[in-house]
């Protein structure tokens, strides 16, 4: 399965979506086998390699300039400053070039550079710890395959005192162990294989998983949603709850993961961009394996008392914005047009606990993923011409009529998203 390395120019909400994604230093060791580069056996590493990269989406972080294929720039705000995806194409200066297998190994396993420096957690190292050797060396092998492109890599800009990386042992001692990934207790290779691509290659932790004020990931909360502090976006929760994959089937996990959309929605956001650029390449064979393990997952937090009832006034004044402006494509009673116009009744980012991807999706618009389903994806125009007021009623309806009953929205909770 060739790769187009058809980059739509990634948004900023897909640099901002991945934490780092490939790393924040290098991806990947080619394996110390005395087999030719063009040997059968050196083909299929880097062709495994290559996949690899697709199911992480390196490019996510990796890619600033389309022309410029992993040579890094791609920023990504956080509240501790700013990270940059570095350079990493073979260039010897300003990329990988001198790095061995082991030191890509030493990155990926043991998140350090080839001097042992620390790296920053942004590269998701927490998560790539527990790849295989095997998987590191072929990732390592199909970077090394890529033309060299001497692009200097940017360097962070970070606030005092996190631009001082020494401190980075302490974060490490607390919050970082060598090999360590989410337990898998089941003798189903299918759900091992899915844990596997879910926990560790598509780092999804890195997103759906709570963080502390340290940015460290919430192991006890895997999965079980969380706001993106960089781009304000709620990765919904992926484990069995109500507000999760609890009413979605296998087949629905597959859909949205290939085209984009499902019966619950649309992937908006950084989740479209990873579905653009990454999941719709992968094999239907890993596709499923993914969902039996996500399925697996159990509720995890207990039935939440009914919320508040939405004030009159602003469903009333919702309902004219709604009639006014998102009729027209979402249907007067929410339905919609799948897959160019996603349903809004039962939609699981309109019924997630926190607002914000509705609220977003008012101010910004925006476009559903561009996969081979739907090749030219129609858009929704950013609404930011609405009061916070006017932001909050319209959230409110949509989120409590047609069967949604998520409560309301406070013109206060529109500010910040702005």
């Amino acid at each position: 399965m060739k790769h187009p390395f058809r980059f739509r120019s990634l948004s900023r909400a897909m640099r901002r979506a991945v934490p780092i994604a490939c790393a924040t230093l290098a991806a990947v060791v080619s394996a110390t086998s005395a087999a030719a580069p063009d040997s059968p056996r050196a083909d299929d590493q880097i062709e495994t390699g290559r996949y690899l990269a697709i199911a992480a989406n390196c490019a996510g972080c990796h890619t600033a300039r389309p022309n410029a294929p992993y040579a890094g720039g791609t920023a990504l705000p956080t509240g501790f400053g700013t990270f940059y995806g570095p350079n990493i194409t073979p260039s010897r200066e300003h990329g990988i070039g001198t790095w061995s297998a082991d030191d890509f190994w030493q990155a990926m396993h043991l998140g350090k550079a080839p001097d042992g420096s620390p790296l920053y957690p942004a590269f998701p190292y927490p998560q790539y710890t527990a790849m295989s050797r095997a998987d590191s060396d072929a990732l390592y092998a199909y970077l090394m395959s890529l033309p060299a492109i001497d692009t200097p890599s940017r360097p962070h800009e970070l606030r005092f005192p996190y631009d001082q990386r020494w401190l980075l042992s302490a974060w490490r001692a607390l919050y970082f162990k060598p090999g360590q990934a989410t337990p898998v207790t089941t003798d189903d290779a299918d759900v091992q294989r899915g844990h596997y691509l879910v926990e560790v290659a598509g780092h999804c932790t890195a997103c759906h998983t709570p963080r502390n004020r340290w940015g460290a990931t919430d192991l006890a909360r895997s999965l079980q949603g969380a706001v993106m502090p960089d781009s304000k976006w709620y990765a919904t929760p992926l484990s069995g709850d109500a507000a999760g994959l609890a009413d979605w089937s296998e087949d629905d996990i597959v859909q949205v993961l290939r085209t984009g959309f499902s019966r619950h929605g649309t992937a908006a956001g950084p989740m479209g961009e990873v579905v653009s650029h990454s999941t719709q390449y992968l094999h239907d064979t890993d596709l499923r394996a993914m969902a039996r393990y996500l399925k697996t997952l159990p509720a995890a937090t207990p039935a939440k008392p009914p919320r508040a009832a939405p004030d009159d006034a602003a469903m009333v004044t919702g309902a004219r914005l709604y009639e006014q402006h998102c009729a027209s494509c979402h249907g007067a009673e929410g339905e919609g047009a799948p897959p160019h116009w996603p349903a809004l009744a039962g939609n699981a980012s309109v019924k997630a606990p926190l607002a914000n991807n509705v609220v977003l999706s008012i101010l910004k618009g925006g476009y559903s993923p561009t996969t081979a389903h739907t090749p030219q994806p129609h858009g929704m125009p950013p609404f930011h011409a609405l009061s916070d007021s006017d932001v909050a009623a319209l959230a409110t309806f949509v989120r409590n009529s047609w069967g949604n009953a998520a409560g309301p929205v406070n013109p206060h909770q529109v500010t910040p998203l702005r």
